[in-house]
């Protein structure tokens, strides 16, 4: 009656082997360590980048634990251990002195960090720790205001200037385009140049509301961005912005950065780990702008390749990475800003390349340069911090417009970088910093600390209420609620989940949550000797008569859970992922896991008298009286 079959028995034993294998990693802790990463687009962190570091730190006489190159990402990174925050400190400060010798120019940026010390076979069974937040690990947080009117007035510009060569194509005679404001004020000679204008509008620009005004002898056209419009500039400006973020971000390797947006025009940025607030900046301020041009194949272009003389008017010398110089005329085709799609592809020759789509101006103006400019040079630049750098030079082997190839670019991995660039390349509007707060680590460790008392003195709590009211099963609910608690602390770890003292908070609160089940199940086994059911019989009816009770309260919280994590935002979300987890696992350690022990206690005894679950209270055959048990 109360025997599990082999193969229960193999799922919990599974369970436990997988908890505890995954919970484990959470107690190593982390070292100081230093990570490098490239801020430019044509230099990657390589294994002759690695010898380097080794080279310096033994040159200084500065001892590591370890180096290693990771290349998952779009930027490989230099990570290297250390034993202290001193050590971590003295490297640092020598690497980024031997890396970046040019301080107007730096190639790579050296940034203080903490890795897992998890042994290397439990990283290759993806046995990692948790995530530690901004309120746990320490770290940078910026709030972000964005100006959503620069967007508007960026988009107002290549409004105005897509009218001019829209109307000059259609042959459309104006008397000339001003900006007043928001609105674009088009002036003609006479009414039916007016009418005329405004047919053509209408069909090529939905997104602009026009308005005639102006008299008979000075008929003009206010052309306005519709509400729609407007707010879709401003909402997929916001948007490229908190894309351009997370791109630059991610590519320097900061575990679990929070980028999100905080209201209707502002941006939360957050980097756990990072304890360098000029450096933080430095990485979220790597935002860059993008440019074609043509290169300079003149004469005196060539021979302004080796320096040795100057450029010719118009052109400007560039290199290619830190190598090959180059020059390039001054004229830009497109910039990225008019860009709409960049994705890595392959061509004809099954060589990297990367698709383009240009909006429709400049693919206008692009179908022209390379009408006149075939089998010619062109060059991508990408500028940061003022500086421009040549990320690529292709030749042009047709016409082309608004879709085009970028090819000759050496391999995958360069396409897919240049991909990147291109689509998230340069901010859509302008950004400051309105609020910045750095976050120590010595006050992570102590909500750590705090957040792990709470959580033990409320489990010490639990276990002795549990065994004194409930003897040996209260025993067996302790043991099924700390396998419940190491089983949600790897499903978090598995999942790579960031954790927060709200995260913890849910943690203490699943705990609640679990016992409450074990509760309900031993009151029903209880009820059932009430009774005068037999033993064995009153621990399988009580199982299963707990059970709908215990599913139909945990369903109900799962509902709350999952709507949190819908609608909430931050903590709020972060608290809502530990709890769904958290009921999924007091459900299979409540009812599937303490009936395996029940049963390995008393299952296989087959006349079983009595169990030790505390005093059960029955009616007194006298009226009113009762008598225990």
């Amino acid at each position: 009656m109360n025997r599990y079959p082999l193969w229960k028995y193999l799922i919990i034993v599974a369970a436990l082997a997988f908890g505890v294998l995954y919970t484990v990693p959470n107690f190593y802790g982390e070292s100081p360590a230093v990570q490098i990463a490239s801020i430019k687009a044509t230099v990657h962190a390589d294994t002759t980048l690695l010898s380097q570091v080794e080279q310096s730190l033994e040159r200084a006489g500065i001892a590591q634990l370890g180096l290693t190159l990771d290349t998952i990402g779009q930027n490989p990174t230099v990570r290297v251990r250390f034993a202290d925050a001193d050590t971590q400190n003295r490297a640092r400060e020598l690497l980024d002195h031997e890396l970046n010798p040019d301080r107007a120019d730096p190639a790579y940026i050296i940034a203080p960090n903490l890795l897992s010390s998890t042994p290397t076979w439990l990283q290759r069974i993806r046995a990692l720790p948790m995530y530690l937040g901004l309120d746990l690990r320490g770290g940078v947080h910026f709030l972000m205001q964005v100006d959503l009117d620069e967007a508007i007035n960026k988009r107002l510009q290549a409004i105005e200037s897509d009218l001019r060569t829209l109307l000059r194509e259609k042959d459309v005679h104006h008397a000339g385009i001003n900006r007043d404001g928001e609105r674009l004020e088009i002036r003609f000679r006479d009414l039916a140049s007016r009418t005329q204008a405004e047919s053509v509008i209408r069909d090529a620009m939905s997104d602009l509301a026009l308005q005639e005004a102006g008299t008979v002898a000075d008929p003009l056209v206010i052309a306005a961005l519709t509400p729609v419009a407007r707010t879709s500039v401003q909402d997929n400006a916001l948007k490229q912005n908190i894309t351009t973020l997370k791109n630059r971000i991610n590519e320097l390797g900061v575990a679990e950065p929070v980028i999100q947006q905080q209201g209707s025009d502002r941006v939360v940025v957050e980097l756990p780990g990072v304890q360098d607030t000029a450096r933080a900046k430095n990485i979220i301020g790597r935002t860059a702008t993008l440019e074609a041009r043509l290169v300079d194949v003149s004469a005196d272009g060539l021979a302004a390749v080796n320096g040795t003389v100057p450029p010719p008017f118009g052109s400007e010398r560039f290199t290619i990475g830190r190598g090959t110089p180059v020059v390039l005329k001054k004229e830009v085709i497109f910039s990225g800003q008019q860009l709409q799609g960049a994705q890595a592809t392959f061509d004809e020759n099954q060589r990297a390349a990367v698709s383009v789509e240009l909006n429709e101006s400049a693919g206008r103006i692009m179908r022209q340069v390379t009408r006149e400019n075939l089998k010619k040079p062109m060059a991508v630049v990408l500028f940061e911090r003022g500086r421009g750098e040549v990320l690529t030079v292709a030749t042009i082997q047709s016409e082309f417009g608004s879709r085009f190839q970028i090819t000759g670019l050496g391999n995958a991995q360069t396409a897919n970088d240049l991909a990147l660039l291109l689509r998230a390349g340069a901010l859509a509007a302008p950004m400051q910093i309105i609020e910045e707060r750095l976050i120590g680590p010595s006050l992570g460790a102590a909500n750590i600390a705090s957040g792990f008392r709470s959580t033990v003195y409320g489990f010490a709590a639990v276990s002795v209420f549990m065994i004194l009211y409930y003897v040996v099963f209260g025993a067996v609910s302790v043991l099924a609620l700390g396998i419940n608690l190491m089983l949600l602390v790897a499903l978090l770890s598995v999942l790579q989940a960031t954790l927060t003292l709200p995260g913890i908070a849910a943690i203490a609160f699943t705990l609640g949550m679990a016992i409450d089940a074990n509760v309900l199940i031993n009151e029903r086994i209880r009820e059932e000797l009430r009774k005068g059911t037999a033993a064995q019989q009153a621990i399988a009816q009580g199982y299963e008569r707990a059970f709908a009770t215990i599913l139909d309260s945990n369903v109900t919280t799962l509902i709350a859970g999952i709507f949190l994590f819908m609608l909430g935002s931050g903590p709020v979300r972060g608290f809502a992922v530990v709890h769904v987890l958290g009921i999924l696992t007091s459900i299979f350690s409540a009812v599937f896991v303490s009936r395996g022990l029940v049963n390995l206690l008393y299952g296989s005894r087959r006349r079983l008298q009595s169990v030790a679950i505390g005093q059960i209270w029955r009616p007194s055959p006298a009226a009113g009286g009762a008598a225990r048990n």
